[in-house]
């Protein structure tokens, strides 16, 4: 699959987390509308109300929506906006990560849980303890261990954060000072908690420093995913307001990591998320553009095209088919 592949025709879908249980690609994505609020950095734009569940059987076989599997209106602690959802499965159970403003308008991460991949999905009286900002997602590491990443800037409220906690004059650091970084969590036992105190997802440059907040081509900003290839654990994110997929490679599921290259060159539209998958032997990216709405950033349509390795284990870039 050399060519990319969209994938829903009868709604707007962005942010695909791709998943394979029982033999099948499962995909998460967010569902995008027209809300008619005005674009603006902190993403009202993107007003978000419920999630579906889509399922392949073959990576270019037909595409099943199986429906609303969670809306806002049935989470006991919603505000609004649900954005970019992911999915982890434990003991015959699944559980949907979400990222929502409660009742104050500040961004948790909820989860909720189901008895089958494509739900419904129950959701939990409460937020996470402890949650905040967006973009969850989750890493089952030798079918013991579940870790959650999260975190985005700007509308995904990052930077209102040091070390876990609210700070009373939120702002990015300076260009010369390192970036901010995504958060890494192992999860509890009952996959509903954090185990332990998010800690940050170090990205190095090639002298082994911490990659500066200025150096917007290749420092975090949202949407992070991890997968393991060959034994190395590859966290990959966007780079938000430059409109690139990168990546870094490191020995855990902590890190540090090493800054390694970009998967995806900029799409139509103005934000990248994806995912990672492999499938009866081959890589996939998952992603989004906003070619199908005519340009419109906060109408999207997911997509699929193959992801390749070099012999290095470095990951060859595609083309995104925007402007860099």
């Amino acid at each position: 699959m050399k060519t990319p592949r969209y994938l829903v025709e009868n709604l707007y879908t962005a942010d695909p987390s791709a998943h394979v249980f029982n033999g099948k690609i499962y995909i998460y994505p967010s569902h995008d509308i027209e809300s008619s609020i005005p674009e603006n950095d902190n993403g009202d734009h993107f007003d978000m109300r419920d999630y579906h569940v889509f399922s392949m059987d073959s990576i270019d076989g037909e595409v099943t929506d199986h429906g609303v599997a969670l809306d806002v209106k049935n989470i006991p602690w919603s505000g609004r906006q649900l954005w970019a959802p992911d999915v982890a499965c434990k003991n015959g159970k699944y559980y949907l990560y979400f990222p929502l403003k409660d009742k104050n308008d500040i961004f948790r991460i909820g989860v909720a849980v189901s008895n089958k991949p494509e739900g419904p999905f129950v959701p939990q009286n409460d937020p996470i303890k402890g949650s905040y900002t967006i973009d969850p997602a989750v890493l089952e590491d030798n079918a013991t261990d579940f870790y959650i990443y999260f975190g985005g800037l700007w509308g995904g409220q990052l930077q209102r954060y040091r070390n876990n906690k609210a700070i009373e004059n939120p702002a990015e650091p300076a260009d010369d000072e390192p970036a901010l970084c995504a958060r890494i969590a192992k999860l509890s036992e009952d996959m509903l908690e954090f185990a332990e105190e998010p800690r940050d997802v170090l990205i190095l440059d090639e002298n082994g420093e911490p990659l500066k907040a200025g150096d917007h081509n290749r420092r975090y900003f949202e949407g992070p995913w991890m997968h393991k290839y060959n034994g190395k654990y590859y966290f990959s994110y966007s780079t938000g307001n430059t409109h690139r997929l990168c990546y870094a490679i490191g020995d855990n599921p902590y890190g540090p990591f090493t800054y390694a290259g970009v998967i995806l060159t900029p799409v139509v539209g103005w934000t990248t998320h994806h995912s990672i998958v492999e499938f009866e032997s081959k890589w996939y990216l998952f992603h989004h553009d906003s070619v199908p709405s005519g340009g419109k950033t906060w109408l999207r349509s997911i997509k699929v095209v193959e992801l390749e390795y070099n012999e290095d284990g470095t990951i060859k870039t595609i083309d995104g088919g925007g402007k860099d």
